[in-house]
């Protein structure tokens, strides 16, 4: 049987340096990997500077050409509390209106934590670049307060509303161990395919309407 993985700061560098070494994009590990479900370590200076400066462009470039909107570190399988995130896409006005979607600038995030800002709640369907082929509605708030740190070690706290709360809310539950179904109406629950069929829509109401929940 397998031996329980040891998360501590000797696998941690092994983790960084099979990254940095491999001399290529790494893989995005899929639900299942046990990384994706242990707390990851709080950075306290394990990298030097130009290491984590260098894994950062590597999840960049990673996230990029998944795509996706953001990608943590536990993704492709560094169990480090830190997270790139960007969107760019372009998306339909009446997409964007629903999901009060606005572009959110490349930035990243060390050791962040957040809280509600105020009751509202947002539902839309989420997917996940490990979970791959899946997607499902998820009820997050619509607004939160978000503290991190940059990668250059200065502390900051920023609100966040609409579709970028969501993809704060996303990327730091990864590095808690949580993976966006822990949250998700699982009766929600649809492949590519069948969400772009059927439940494609702005709002989820139909869906919720058709799969009942």
């Amino acid at each position: 049987m397998p031996e329980l993985l040891l998360i501590d700061d000797a696998y941690l560098r092994v983790t960084v340096a099979a990254v940095l070494d491999a001399g290529k994009l790494p893989a995005i590990v899929q639900a299942g990997h046990p990384v994706l479900r242990s707390r990851a370590l709080p950075f306290t200076g394990q990298l030097a500077p130009d290491e984590l400066a260098r894994l950062i462009e590597i999840m960049t470039e990673t996230m990029r050409a998944a795509p996706g909107v953001g990608l943590a570190a536990p993704q492709i399988g560094i169990p480090l509390q830190l997270a790139v995130l960007e969107d760019q896409y372009e998306s339909t006005a009446e997409n964007a209106a629903a999901r009060d979607r606005e572009p959110l600038e490349l930035f990243t995030i060390i050791n962040p934590s957040y809280q509600p800002v105020g009751d509202a709640l947002a539902s839309h369907y989420e997917g996940c670049l490990s979970m791959s082929g899946w997607q499902a509605v998820v009820d997050r708030p619509a607004s939160v307060e978000l503290k991190y740190d940059d990668e250059h070690g200065t502390a900051h706290t920023a609100t966040f509303s609409g579709w970028q709360a969501r993809i704060v809310q996303h990327e730091t539950d990864h590095l808690f161990g949580t993976l966006y179904i822990d949250k998700a109406h699982t009766r929600s629950l649809a492949g590519n395919a069948e969400y772009s069929t059927f439940w494609a829509n702005p709002e989820v109401a139909a869906a919720k309407a058709g799969l009942r929940f």
